[in-house]
């Protein structure tokens, strides 16, 4: 995947807890994240399935959106990740 703007949302598990976060570089973000490369909320949890990804025109876009979503309720943001991946599969081997 080339460079793309975009949001992302991972989780611990199915329904479990939520991460969502911005990047231009969704590879390289999301390995960091199952590495669990710094310490923070992500490692903290076990934050490490990509299970929803949207791309923006341009990281301003993007990061609205990301800001958007931070203050939607957790139903919604289920049902946002369960209408794009109903079965929450990772998504990180489909974006290499």
């Amino acid at each position: 995947m080339q460079k793309q703007p975009c949001v992302y949302i991972m989780a611990s598990g199915k329904r479990g807890t939520l991460y969502i976060g911005v990047t231009s570089n969704l590879a390289q973000r999301a390995w960091q994240h199952k590495q669990q490369l710094y310490d923070g909320f992500t490692a903290k949890y076990a934050i490490n399935q990509l299970v929803y990804v949207e791309q923006a025109s341009d990281m301003e876009a993007a990061i609205k959106r990301e800001k958007q979503l931070k203050k939607w309720n957790r139903a919604w943001k289920i049902q946002l990740i369960e209408n794009h991946n109903p079965h929450w599969k990772d998504l990180y081997p489909d974006i290499l």
